[in-house]
C-alpha cells in the first residue's frame, strides 16, 4: 500500500477531509487528517472515523501501523502572516 492510496481512501470515504500521509516502507505510515466531520467529536471518535474509512486494510494488515493526528478545520494550525 502506498501513502497516496491511503490519502485517497480517507478523502473518498470521509467527505470534505484533507489527508496528508507519509510512509516509506509500505506498511508503517503517519497521517494528518483535517475534516469538518471531526467537529464536536472526541479524539477517539475522530480516530475511529479515519479507521473506519480505511476499513479492511487495517484488519488485513495492509497497513501495519498508522500514527494519526486529526484536526477540525478551525483547529488546523495556519501559518502566521
Amino acid at each position: 500500500m502506498q501513502a497516496q492510496d491511503i490519502e485517497r481512501l480517507i478523502e473518498e470515504r470521509l467527505p470534505g477531509a484533507r489527508a496528508m500521509v507519509r510512509g516509506d516502507d509500505g506498511v508503517h505510515f503517519e497521517a494528518v487528517v483535517i475534516s469538518p466531520a471531526f467537529v464536536g467529536k472526541s479524539l477517539v471518535q475522530q480516530h475511529r472515523l479515519v479507521y473506519a474509512a480505511l476499513g479492511e486494510r487495517l484488519a488485513r494488515e495492509e497497513i501495519h501501523a498508522l500514527a494519526l493526528k486529526t484536526y477540525t478545520p478551525d483547529a488546523w494550525p495556519q501559518p502566521q502572516s
